[in-house]
C-alpha cells in the first residue's frame, strides 16, 4: 500500500511525479550546547542530497531516519577522545565486565521544523574519575544514521556528521590524524551514495566518528583487547603479520551478539611499513605527523605485539623497561642518520625506497625495422636516477618483449622455438650495444610474422641489485626493477593504435603503494598485459610444481582479466569451496583464496567487488571485449571460453551466470552481452554494478 501523501499528490500530479523519490540522505548538524548541569543538545537537519528537508519519521516525505547519537570531550592533556555516551558489558566468556563508548539512549527529540531537530541527551557530561565536566575542553557531537527507502525497492542510505565546539567558548582543538579520504583510497570511493567506509551495519562512514567510540577506555571484554582506535586499527591492518599471530594466537574481536570477526589473514596491499601511506599530511590532517612525532608503547606496541614493555623483552635491541610514553621519543626521534636504524622513519624503511637505491630508469627512443617480416631495433636508455648511464653489466634482468597485435595479444606465434604463446621475450643483457651515456640499441633474434597486419608492442624490464648500509652488521642486497616502458609501433603501415586501456596502475596504487611483481620486475600494466594475454597458462610451470597435488591439475588460466578478478574475489571464492592458484617460477603454489578485496558494501561487510571502478579508467567495465580473442581457461568450466563470458564469470563464477552467457553466445556471431548489460540497456553493467 502507497503512503496516504502520494495518494492525494496524485490527483495533482503525473504518475511519473508521484513515483518520484531521490535516494540517499544528508545529516547536518547546526550546532550544539551543554547546560552548567552537564546536559547536552545537539541541533541537527536532515536532507536528501539535493537538499530537500526529510521528516524523521517518514510520513510527509519518503522513509523514515533512524538516528543514533554520541558525544565526548578530549581531557585537558590528552590527545584522544573521552566518551560521555557509555555501556557496561559482561563478557559470558570470561565474566570479564568494561565500560565502552557507545550511543546514548533514552534522550528526547523536539521537532522545531520539517527536517530540523533538537535531540536532547539522557546522558550527561561528566569528567574522568567522577571530576567536574570541563566547559573550556574541546567537545564534539556525532549523529549516525540511516533512512530506510525499502518500501519503494530503494535500499536504505546511511550517513554521519560531527560537531566540534568550546561550551565556554574558543576554537575547538579536536583530534585529526588519519581521514576518511585515504581511508577510501582502499576502502571504496565514487559517486554511489553509500560508497566508502562503512561499518556496524553501514551508519558509520568517516573516521571523524569512529574515533569517538574507539577511544583508550573501550576493550572488548571477551578478548581483553582494546578497541582504541591507534591500538585496533593498527593491529587490523597488520593482521597475519603481528608477531602474535605469526606465534600462533589469532587476532579477534568479539562484537555484536557475539561475533567473531578475526582479522589474523588480512595482509595490508601497502606494507605496514609505508606508515606515511595512511598518515597522509596532503589530506590537511591536523595531527598526520603524530606518528613521526609522538611516538607511544601503545601505538608502537599494537604493531610490535611482541614486545613487552613492563619487563623489556624485544624491545629496540636494549631490553629495557619502558614504564612511560616519557622517554619514547628521546630514541625513537623522527629521523636518525641512517637508514634501519631506531628512528621512527629509519626503522619504517622500505629497502626499494632506501636513499641508498641509485635509481633504474628506461626510456625507448625509437623502434626501427618494424615491419611485418623483419627483425626489429630497438634504441632505448638505461640511466639512474641522476641521468647516468647504467650498462648492461650493472644490471641482473634487461629484456624486450614483443607482442601483437595490440587490437588483442595472445595467439600470435614468433616462431616454433617460442614456448610463451603470443609473445617473445630476449635478454640483452648481452645482446645489446651501449655507450657510456647508457643509450643502447638491441636488434631481436625472432622476427614479426610476415602475415602481421596493425600494430604491434615492445615492452621492457630491468633490475638491479644495490647495497644498504655495506660493511655494517645491517647490510642486506636489495633487488629494484625500473618501471617499465612499453612502445607500439605499425608493422604493416596503417596508422598506429596502442592496446586498448582497461586498468591503469595508478588505480592499483591506491592500495598497493607500488605494486611490482615477478621480483620487482613488471610494476606497468601495459606490461603485465604483454604476458597474461588470452593464451597464456602456466602449463610452462606445472611440471616443476613444488606441490605434488598441482602436477596432476589442468594448466591455470592467466589472462589478465580473469586472474585479476579471480585474485580479488579470492576470499569469496574460497568461502564457496572454490579455489585459484597458480603455480609460478620455480614450482611455487601461489593461492589466493585469503585474498580479502577491501572495498566495503553499504552495510559495512567486504568484499564489494561490484565497484568495478575502483580498478577500471575511463568507464572500460562497461566496454565489453565482445570479439576478442578467446581464453583458454583448462581448469575452468568451459575452455576455450569467449572473452566477456571469461571475464565476467571470474567473478560470477555459478553454473547458473555461465549457463546464461552460454545461451546469449551464438556460434557463428558471438556474444551478445551488450544487449542487455551495455550502456543505457535495461541491465546496464554500471547501473548493477553501481548498488543502492
Amino acid at each position: 500500500m502507497r503512503p496516504l501523501f502520494v495518494g492525494i499528490l496524485a490527483i495533482a500530479t503525473s504518475h511519473a511525479q508521484v513515483n518520484f523519490v531521490r535516494p540517499g540522505l544528508s545529516i547536518q548538524i547546526v550546532s550544539s550546547s551543554i547546560a552548567q548541569d552537564g546536559t547536552i543538545k545537539v541541533d541537527y537537519k536532515l536532507a536528501d542530497p539535493a537538499g530537500l528537508a526529510l521528516d524523521q519519521s517518514g510520513i510527509t516525505t519518503p522513509g523514515p531516519v533512524s538516528l543514533s547519537f554520541v558525544s565526548a570531550y578530549i581531557p585537558k592533556g590528552q590527545p584522544q577522545y573521552y566518551s560521555y555516551t557509555t555501556r557496561t558489558v559482561t563478557s559470558p566468556i570470561t565474566n570479564r565486565t568494561t565500560i565502552q563508548a557507545g550511543s546514548d539512549s533514552g534522550g528526547t527529540t523536539q521537532t522545531v521544523a520539517v527536517g530540523e531537530y533538537i535531540y536532547t541527551f539522557r546522558s550527561k557530561a561528566a569528567g574522568q574519575s567522577g571530576a567536574a565536566w570541563d566547559p573550556g575542553a574541546t567537545h564534539r557531537v556525532g549523529i549516525y544514521g540511516s533512512r530506510n527507502l525499502t518500501e519503494f525497492d530503494m535500499g536504505t542510505y546511511y550517513d554521519d556528521a560531527v560537531y566540534d565546539f568550546v561550551p565556554a567558548g574558543g576554537t575547538p582543538a579536536p583530534r585529526d590524524v588519519v581521514r576518511t579520504q585515504t581511508c577510501n583510497k582502499c576502502h571504496g570511493w565514487g559517486t554511489e551514495l553509500n560508497a566508502g567506509l562503512s561499518f556496524h551495519g553501514g551508519s558509520r562512514r568517516s573516521m571523524a566518528l569512529c574515533i569517538m567510540c574507539h577511544t583508550p577506555q573501550t576493550m572488548d571484554p571477551d578478548t581483553g583487547n582494546s578497541v582504541d582506535m591507534k591500538v585496533f586499527i593498527h593491529k587490523v591492518h597488520m593482521g597475519s603479520q603481528l608477531p602474535s599471530v605469526i606465534a600462533g594466537v589469532p587476532y579477534q574481536i568479539i562484537g555484536f551478539n557475539q561475533s567473531v570477526a578475526d582479522w589474523s589473514t588480512v595482509v595490508l596491499p601497502s606494507d605496514p611499513r609505508r606508515c606515511a601511506f595512511c598518515h597522509e599530511s596532503s589530506t590537511g590532517a591536523a595531527q598526520a605527523n603524530a606518528w613521526l612525532l609522538n611516538p607511544t608503547r601503545a601505538a608502537c606496541g599494537s604493531c610490535h605485539d611482541d614486545v613487552n614493555f613492563d619487563t623489556g623483552k624485544n624491545h629496540s635491541g636494549s631490553n629495557l623497561p619502558q614504564v612511560s610514553d616519557n622517554q619514547c621519543a628521546q630514541c625513537h626521534i623522527p629521523q636518525g642518520e641512517l637508514e634501519f636504524d631506531a628512528s621512527i622513519m629509519g626503522a619504517h624503511t622500505y629497502p626499494q625506497e632506501s636513499t641508498a637505491n641509485p635509481g633504474l630508469v628506461l626510456k625507448i627512443l625509437k623502434i626501427d625495422g618494424g615491419a611485418a617480416g623483419q627483425k626489429p631495433t630497438v634504441t632505448f636508455t638505461v640511466r639512474d636516477s641522476k641521468g647516468n648511464g647504467v650498462q648492461p653489466s650493472q644490471l641482473t634482468t634487461l629484456a624486450l618483449v614483443l607482442a601483437g597485435p595490440n587490437s588483442d595479444y595472445g595467439y600470435t606465434s614468433f616462431g616454433s622455438d617460442v614456448t610463451t604463446p603470443g609473445y617473445v621475450s630476449e635478454s640483452a643483457l648481452t645482446g645489446a650495444k651501449c655507450s657510456g651515456d647508457g643509450t643502447c640499441t638491441y636488434t631481436f633474434l625472432h622476427a614479426i610474422p610476415a602475415a602481421a597486419k596493425g600494430s604491434y608492442s615492445i615492452g621492457m624490464e630491468a633490475r638491479r641489485v644495490f647495497t644498504v648500509l655495506p660493511g655494517t652488521v645491517q647490510a642486506q642486497d636489495v633487488t629494484y626493477g625500473a618501471d617499465n616502458v612499453v612502445a607500439s609501433f605499425s608493422v604493416d603501415g596503417s596508422p598506429m593504435q596502442p592496446r586498448r586501456s582497461v586498468v591503469a596502475v595508478k588505480s592499483c596504487n591506491q592500495c598497493h603503494a607500488r605494486l611490482s611483481l615477478h621480483g620487482e620486475n613488471r610494476n606497468q600494466v601495459e606490461q603485465c598485459v604483454l604476458c597474461h594475454n588470452p593464451s597464456q597458462t602456466d602449463a610452462g610451470q606445472r611440471g616443476n610444481a613444488q606441490d605434488p597435488a598441482d602436477r596432476t591439475k589442468p594448466p591455470q588460466a592467466v589472462n589478465f582479466a580473469l586472474m585479476i578478478h579471480k585474485i580479488h574475489t579470492g576470499e569469496t571464492l574460497g568461502e564457496a569451496g572454490l579455489t585459484y592458484t597458480i603455480v609460478g617460477r620455480n614450482g611455487t603454489h601461489n593461492e589466493f583464496n585469503d585474498v580479502r578485496y577491501p572495498v566495503m558494501t553499504a552495510t559495512g561487510t567486504p568484499p564489494d567487488t561490484t565497484k568495478c571502478y575502483m580498478c577500471h579508467v575511463n568507464t572500460s567495465e562497461a566496454a565489453f571485449p565482445v570479439g576478442k580473442n578467446d581464453v583458454l581457461d583448462p581448469q575452468g568450466k568451459l575452455s576455450p571460453v569467449k572473452a566477456t563470458t571469461s571475464a565476467c564469470t571470474a567473478c560470477h563464477f555459478s553454473d547458473s551466470a555461465m549457463a546464461h552467457a552460454l545461451s546469449q553466445t551464438d556460434p557463428k556471431f558471438g556474444e551478445s552481452c551488450d544487449v542487455c548489460h551495455g550502456v543505457g540497456s535495461a541491465f546496464d553493467v554500471m547501473k548493477e554494478h553501481a548498488g543502492q
